[in-house]
């Protein structure tokens, strides 16, 4: 899975996971959250997208995202449980990579692009236990910007 940085263009997993690592070795006192959120869009085909958002809390971030285009049609269920998929992947990968390099203690949030209003509603706590029972925190709109805003930029 490639990604791409809006500052330093494509980037590998392990480049991603790098520059992640010197972000936060650059102000290590102060508090960081890892966000990995992933929408989609249907069109004649789906565009998925993953973000990848390190957080410095108060101090700014930097993200990362993944595009990947399906021409399989998919239902809005389907599409949600893809998407967390998605996100419960990248995590799985960043929390042993940080796990390696002495970072187990970051928190790590799937954001989902569900929330309480809309036809997404009905998937809520299947997908939250999903995500929970991964071992991840989980967020849901309208708190989700690591989905709702980040990932959902690049699908249109």
């Amino acid at each position: 899975m490639e990604f791409i940085s809006p500052s330093l263009g494509r980037l590998t997993f392990e480049e991603m996971f790098e520059d992640i690592i010197k972000f936060i070795d650059e102000v290590p006192d102060v508090r960081y959250k890892l966000i990995i959120g992933s929408d989609s869009q249907p069109r004649e085909e789906t565009c998925f997208v993953t973000a990848v958002i390190i957080h410095r809390e108060g101090k700014g971030a930097r993200y990362y995202y993944s595009k990947e285009k399906q021409c399989t049609a998919r239902s809005l269920r389907q599409r949600i449980f893809f998407e967390t998929s998605r996100s419960l992947s990248v995590a799985s990968r960043l929390a042993e990579k940080l796990a390696e390099n002495g970072h187990s203690d970051l928190d790590v949030e799937i954001h989902l692009d569900i929330g309480e209003h809309g036809p997404s509603k009905e998937l809520i706590r299947e997908v939250i236990g999903m995500v929970v029972g991964s071992g991840f925190d989980a967020c849901i709109k309208p708190h989700a910007y690591g989905a709702s805003t980040v990932a959902d930029k690049y699908t249109k």
